[in-house]
């Protein structure tokens, strides 16, 4: 199966309609399989006196409010409804992150085929058993997340779609039933991932992926924070099912994530570095390949005359040997041959 891209537009929009409806361009002419934004009322986000995170403060106002900003970087629902319109023109999926139940329910209501949940909303118990009772699909994101908690966010899935009366003691016990994981498999998708913009490529910790996929038995895909397309490749190499990546028309614009996000360019470069890797990674049944058939009687040796051998001569080790072409008899039957009477005059380099 092919990896699902996610090109992550998020808020580099800045608010300008314009802006946004120049990202799904640009994913779409890249190549990604879903270009996602990011839905939320500042309000029903962060309180007023929220603080920003160290990395919004050096790439905005650092004065400003993390409500204030986020209230710059809402999508109002005619533009929604606008991106999502030019998404299908442009023949690619539109996704969209809520951070609250009321966007959750508004994404649900436009006709999304999937949700995807942030790190943040990792303990959001309210917000992951809206996403379940959706009865849609679920990317959910780990950053900052513990193997427990992500198990405890999996029961808060699990109790929505199996619609369950929510609570604490709900959640783990639903995991207790075979039902929850035959669910949880069709129904969810698990992104590794490390909360910093830029994610230092030391923190990127692939191997969580395997231990998240031995863990709980589900797809597992990679969030990449981290600056350029290497650790997203590696990630695909490692059996990442979904590479998400954020995007940027300029990266260098004032805003809390432009700086961490790749430029038109490079996500077009990082499309194709994780098609080719996926080619590169194969089948894996060590064959020979078609491209290398041709070259086996050339690299490999056959058994032939070291010496001129007379008939009725015995072969020894003085006087044969290995050499190309592969066309003649392997060198595994070297041993056997060791000992046995020539039927013939052999000159130098003939093949035995």
């Amino acid at each position: 199966m092919s990896t699902v891209i996610i090109a992550e537009a998020g808020v580099n929009h800045d608010g300008s309609l314009e802006k946004a409806l120049a990202l799904v361009d640009v994913a779409a002419d890249a190549g990604a399989d879903i270009v996602k934004f990011q839905s939320f009322k500042a309000d029903r986000i962060a309180s007023r006196s929220a603080v920003k995170a160290a990395y919004q403060q050096r790439t905005t106002d650092a004065g400003e409010s993390q409500h204030a900003m986020l209230a710059r970087l809402e999508l109002s629902d005619p533009m929604l409804e606008r991106i999502m319109a030019h998404a299908a023109q442009r023949n690619i999926e539109f996704l969209s992150t809520p951070f609250d139940t009321e966007s959750l329910a508004a994404l649900c209501s436009r006709g999304v085929k999937r949700l995807k949940l942030g790190s943040g909303e990792l303990t959001n118990a309210p917000l992951l058993v809206a996403a379940g009772r959706s009865g849609l699909p679920v990317l959910l994101s780990t950053g900052m997340g513990t193997l427990g908690e992500v198990e405890q966010a999996l029961g808060a899935l699990a109790v929505g779609y199996l619609a369950t009366e929510p609570h604490r003691v709900a959640f783990a016990k639903v995991l207790g039933e075979e039902r929850t994981w035959q669910i949880l498999r069709e129904k969810v998708t698990l992104l590794h991932c490390t909360t910093q913009y830029p994610a230092p490529p030391e923190d990127a910790n692939l191997r969580a992926m395997e231990t998240m996929r031995t863990a709980f038995g589900l797809a597992v895909g990679y969030s990449d924070h981290c600056l350029g397309v290497t650790v997203s490749v590696a990630a695909v190499a490692r059996g990442a099912a979904v590479i998400e990546k954020h995007f940027t028309l300029d990266s260098k614009a004032p805003g809390p994530d432009h700086a961490a996000s790749l430029e038109p360019r490079d996500l077009a470069t990082l499309v194709a570095m994780i098609r080719e890797t996926e080619r590169a990674l194969g089948d894996g049944r060590k064959q020979p390949r078609a491209s290398e058939a041709g070259n086996m009687s050339v690299a490999r040796k056959s058994v032939v005359a070291a010496l001129p051998i007379r008939i009725g001569e015995k072969f020894t080790a003085e006087n044969i040997t290995t050499k190309r072409p592969g066309s003649g008899r392997s060198p595994f039957e070297w041993y056997d041959l060791i000992g046995q009477t020539a039927m013939r005059d052999y000159v130098v380099d003939d093949l035995i």
